[in-house]
């Protein structure tokens, strides 16, 4: 089926790495560090081994996001063999508040928003959000984050609870993301439609999330595309 054909009213977007470049965000704040530690990582090999930790330091009882970077940070500690000081591991969250938005982020929001709701669903702290909620410059009819729910993404949890704060059936729903194994895959399970903007297309690996086998419902490479399809 066409995309302009669909007749929904809400689309969910993840933010980071979607509409937040947010492996631009990891890199600038993990190269520099890891030099510094004597680590020379190709740009792939940092993201990979993001990818790798992450899920690692979201498993268990929920901890806010700002606690799951530090355990990332230690983890990279613990990978290499040093140990990061108090204000090193509070490094990559302390650069979320300079993540940029890609460039094609804020003018297809502004012409979705003339058309859908727009929504968030994030596995971010509320107080983080807050800045790239201003760089993204359009208004969200819900900002839902893993710390609002006390689960992170791909918990079906999440998907239920945006369901629940949207008041909205899932036909009427759109969730638009990078990340096949975070939104793609739970999404589909709970039976939503999927759009994926593969912002890695003609890149190796699958960067800082880790890999899935799934099939979106389809696929763009930018949001762009996505106000064209919808006829926005």
């Amino acid at each position: 089926m066409q995309l302009s054909k669909i007749h929904a009213t809400h689309l969910v977007f993840d933010c980071y790495g979607t509409l937040i470049d947010w492996e631009s965000g990891i890199l600038n704040a993990l190269r520099p560090f890891l030099l510094s530690q004597g680590c020379s990582l190709s740009d792939q090999e940092i993201l990979e081994l993001y990818g790798r930790f992450e899920p690692i330091a979201e498993a268990g009882d929920f901890r806010i996001y700002r606690k799951v970077l530090a355990q990332v940070m230690r983890l990279f500690g613990q990978h290499f063999g040093f140990q990061p000081t108090a204000t090193s591991e509070m490094l990559l969250a302390q650069s979320i508040q300079d993540w940029q938005p890609f460039p094609d982020t804020v003018p297809a929001l502004q012409r979705l928003a003339t058309r859908f709701k727009l929504n968030i669903l994030s596995n971010i702290d509320r107080d983080l959000i807050i800045h790239s909620q201003a760089h993204l410059q359009v208004r969200f009819s819900q900002v839902m984050t893993a710390q609002d729910i006390g689960s992170y993404k791909p918990a079906p949890a999440n998907f239920h609870y945006a369901l629940q704060k949207m008041a909205v059936a899932p036909a009427k729903v759109l969730h638009v993301a990078q990340s096949l194994y975070h939104d793609i895959a739970p999404a589909q399970a709970l039976g939503l439609r999927t759009i994926w903007v593969n912002r890695r297309k003609g890149k190796t690996g699958s960067g800082a999330t880790p890999p899935a086998a799934v099939k979106p419902d389809w696929e763009i490479n930018n949001l762009a595309d996505l106000a064209d399809l919808l006829g926005c």
